[in-house]
């Protein structure tokens, strides 16, 4: 039987080509975004796997959202084996003092909030469902670890999915819910064209940075998804092998 996956921010970059791959692997997935015309293109893109796709346009940062989500996998298949907590938004370089509150509690609701409301609804039907368990991979970011220049409400949110996955690998334990967490750096997508151009460094210069290839993050993912429940990779950092990170200047 098809192993059954949720994929958030499907509609490009990482979530979209994460997404392919596992519909290219055979599992039935439910691609989350929230334009229904991209989500139509993921589809579109799986080619002759299209037929184990389910575009379901959702605001994640809408817990009302979410939980229809969540019913709908659940009336459609039962199941769930697979959560990739990917959506989120990054903001223009903004210093402390300039950040509006609306700002900073936009990137609170997407990539936190969001992120726990699906985390929550996933455990719940993961914990529920008979064979009970599943597997949770957030996406984190470099910036889970040290920030860029301007980027504190970014940083303080992928801060918090690291905390959030701490806790939820703990309480997954009694239920073969694995949960870890995916940091990734300069992947070569729209986000980060400028960093190739030039970024910002801690040390005031611009710089152009490294990027890796998406298939280096595709591979990444698709090898902490195919672990049996008995294993998990708690914390996986991904990145251009070449990027300033370690002794970010």
């Amino acid at each position: 039987m098809s192993k059954v996956a949720v994929v958030t921010g499907a509609s490009s970059g990482i979530g979209k080509a994460c997404a392919l791959a596992l519909l290219a692997e055979g599992w039935k997935v439910v691609l989350v975004g929230r334009r229904a015309d991209a989500l139509q293109a993921t589809v579109q893109a799986a080619g002759a796997h299209a037929g184990n796709a389910l575009a379901v346009p959702c605001d994640v940062s809408n817990e009302d959202d979410v939980a229809k989500l969540f019913e709908q996998v659940r009336v459609n298949y039962g199941r769930l084996d697979l959560l990739f907590n990917n959506a989120g938004i990054f903001l223009p370089a903004t210093m402390p003092g300039d950040l509006s509150g609306a700002d900073w509690r936009r990137s609170v609701d997407v990539n936190f909030n969001g992120a726990f409301y699906c985390l929550s609804h996933a455990f719940k039907l993961m914990k529920e469902q008979s064979p009970q368990g599943g597997r949770i991979i957030n996406n984190g970011s470099i910036s889970a670890h040290a920030p860029r220049p301007g980027s504190i409400a970014y940083t303080a949110t992928k801060h918090a999915i690291t905390g959030m996955t701490k806790a939820a690998s703990l309480d997954g334990r009694a239920f073969d819910i694995a949960v870890g967490q995916i940091d990734i750096g300069n992947v070569a997508s729209d986000m980060t064209e400028k960093f190739a151009a030039g970024a910002l460094q801690a040390d005031g210069s611009v710089k152009p940075e490294a990027r890796m290839d998406m298939q280096g993050v595709v591979d990444s993912f698709m090898a902490m998804a195919r672990l049996p429940l008995t294993a998990n990779v708690l914390f996986m950092t991904v990145m251009a092998t070449k990027m300033p990170f370690v002794g970010r200047g």
